[in-house]
Order: structure tokens, then C-alpha cells, then sequence
């Protein structure tokens, strides 16, 4: 008996996993914080930064997209060392919330979102050879992490 290929690997139902990733990434960011919105209008915040209802369809637009990148990734090669990386990505995704908002630890969470930026980055590459479609999938994501990390910078500076 031999196996079918793993680019022939079911095309829907392996999506699923991957948006429960990321839906339970973006839960744990929001489950135990409460008030982040009213929370963030009191930080003392730079001119550019944005207003705070943006964060949540912007998020949700990147979660889709995070997640259709790794099912792309999955499809061709099966779980390796890239999605390995991409999982831990996503880790430091959902904690960043908790250590910015739930324990006001503004440094702490630089340091979270910088790890995460360069994971990105790294995970952006590793998807590359596999799925040029998935690496540019998470490029708008990274800008996001990109201009997320100046902002953290900048609310550590002034609080």
C-alpha cells in the first residue's frame, strides 16, 4: 500500500487546524485582559499611533492570512522545522497582549515583540522555498509587527 503524496493532502479540512491556531493565538492575547481599548486611550502615545478600534479588524484580517500561510506550508511538506518556527511565532504572538496590557510590562513586551519580529522574518524565509504564496502572505503581517514594534517602543519611552 503506498501513500498518497503530500501535496495531495485534503484541501479544506487541513485549514482547519490552522485557523484554530490562530483563533486560540488570538484568544489567549484577549482572554484575562479586559479593557485594553480603555486602557490604551490612557497611555501617553505618539501622534502616529493608531485608534484603537483598528486593532481588531486589522488583527483579523492578519490571523486569516497567518493562518492560510502555515495550511499552504502544511500541504506541501507536512509539519517541519518551518512550521516549528511559525508555531513559535505564534506563541509570542499571543502573549504579547498579556504582558502589554494584563501586566503593563511595556519593556518586557518589546522585547516579546522583537523576538516575534525576527521569527516572522525567519519564518518568512523558511516558507519561501516551499510556498512563495505563504511567505507573502505573512509580509503584510510582518509590516504590521514592524510598525506594532515602534509603537511598543515609543509607549515604553513615555510611560
Amino acid at each position: 500500500m503506498t501513500t498518497a503524496p503530500v501535496a495531495h493532502r485534503p484541501t479544506w479540512w487541513g485549514l482547519i487546524p490552522f485557523a484554530a491556531a490562530v483563533t486560540v493565538a488570538a484568544l489567549l492575547g484577549v482572554l484575562g485582559v479586559s479593557g485594553t481599548s480603555a486602557e490604551y486611550q490612557t497611555l501617553e502615545q505618539p501622534s502616529w499611533a493608531p485608534p484603537s478600534w483598528l486593532f481588531g479588524p486589522v488583527w483579523t484580517i492578519l490571523y486569516a492570512m497567518i493562518a492560510v500561510a502555515g495550511w499552504l506550508v502544511w500541504r506541501r511538506t507536512g509539519w517541519n522545522r518551518a512550521l516549528s518556527v511559525y508555531a513559535l511565532q505564534l506563541a509570542l504572538n499571543a502573549i504579547w497582549t498579556p504582558i502589554f496590557f494584563g501586566a503593563g510590562q511595556y519593556g518586557l513586551a518589546l522585547l516579546d515583540i522583537a523576538m516575534l519580529w525576527l521569527l516572522i522574518g525567519t519564518t518568512i524565509a523558511l516558507f519561501r522555498p516551499i510556498s512563495r504564496t505563504a511567505a507573502w502572505l505573512l509580509v503584510p503581517y510582518w509590516a504590521w509587527v514592524s510598525f506594532a514594534t515602534a509603537l511598543n517602543a515609543a509607549i515604553w519611552s513615555a510611560n
